[in-house]
């Protein structure tokens, strides 16, 4: 009798093992993705998103709730950023961002608009790798750092194409730089370097910031055009969570 029970207790244990694991498996992970961008040359630069789908480890995809939309990429620079889309994931795992993107892509150079081809963006979507794991009671964000400065590429005498060179940043495990240069309206070029390079622009009103920088110490230099130098800021350190400020630097 002891032999049956203890068996049937085992059996008991065995269900609720299982059980424990399926309520895991099944547990939904919240997910949003952010949009944010780098200064760069243009007057405008227009995307047409039409949609947003992340693909597990268990190569399941899931297509996410969209704000879709033509966005100009400009007005989310030097810290601005706005949310794209949202969705609940049944897998822990993240392996891929894929962004479909529909015909109505222009560029606005020197006040003239030009249609920006993205045939790659319109057939099979930009597909960006990203490798996250995600735990339980968490509510997870992650933001595309989206260079429109090395995403656009003039092919020909008024045409254009996009190329997109796009960082992705979680927020939660990442700190940023921000600052300022004087004079205002000087043209510069930034960038973070703690054996990795991370660069940004500076803005017409001579601000930047870095995003997705993991903690550690940093070089920060600013380069300016000619005639002015480059001047460069050591010893910053970024701390997960966390914005460091350096302040003005003087060109």
């Amino acid at each position: 009798m002891k032999k049956i029970y203890f068996i049937l207790t085992l059996v008991m244990i065995g269900a609720t093992i299982s059980s424990c694991r399926k309520t895991t498996d099944n547990t939904p992970y919240t997910y949003s993705v952010r949009m944010t961008d780098a200064p760069g040359p243009f007057n405008a630069v227009y995307i047409d998103l039409q949609s947003v789908e992340i693909t597990g480890g268990d190569g399941k995809t899931v297509v996410m709730n969209v704000n879709a939309g033509i966005y100009n990429l400009l007005n989310f620079s030097n810290g601005l950023d706005t949310l794209i889309a949202t969705g609940s994931l049944n897998n822990a795992t993240v392996q891929q961002i894929r962004l479909i993107l529909g015909p109505n892509n222009t560029v606005v150079v020197n006040n003239v608009s030009y249609p920006l081809s993205t045939p790659s963006a319109e057939q099979s979507g930009l597909k960006l790798q990203v490798h996250q794991t995600l735990q339980a009671g968490v509510n997870y964000e992650v933001l595309l750092d989206f260079d429109a400065n090395e995403s656009i590429i003039e092919t020909g005498s008024g045409t254009y194409k996009l190329k997109p060179v796009i960082r992705t940043i979680e927020t939660a495990i990442s700190g940023s730089i921000k600052g300022k240069i004087t004079p205002i309206g000087s043209l510069a070029f930034v960038n973070a370097n703690s054996g990795i390079s991370y660069s940004s622009n500076v803005n017409a009103n001579g601000d930047f910031i870095i995003k997705g920088l993991p903690a550690g110490t940093y070089s920060v230099t600013v380069t300016p055009l000619a005639p002015l130098s480059p001047v460069t800021v050591t010893n910053v350190i970024v701390t997960t969570g966390v914005t460091t400020n350096v302040g003005v630097i003087n060109l």
